[in-house]
């Protein structure tokens, strides 16, 4: 797996990936998720929690 990838046009701001990082690699640029590619452990929580499939691998 690599680092998951945010698409702009569809995330919402809504924090929900940043409340279920468990490495605390995603934090909040206005209101656009933003992912540490250095913190990022690749588990993909963030992905699976995205309720507008706005993360993807």
């Amino acid at each position: 797996m690599t680092v998951p990838k945010i698409n702009a046009d569809e995330c919402t701001g809504c924090e929900a990936c940043v409340d279920a990082c468990p490495a605390e690699a995603i934090t909040m640029e206005g209101n656009l998720a933003v992912i540490n590619a250095d913190e990022c452990t690749e588990c993909a929580a963030c992905i699976d929690e995205c309720p507008t499939e706005a993360i993807s691998e």
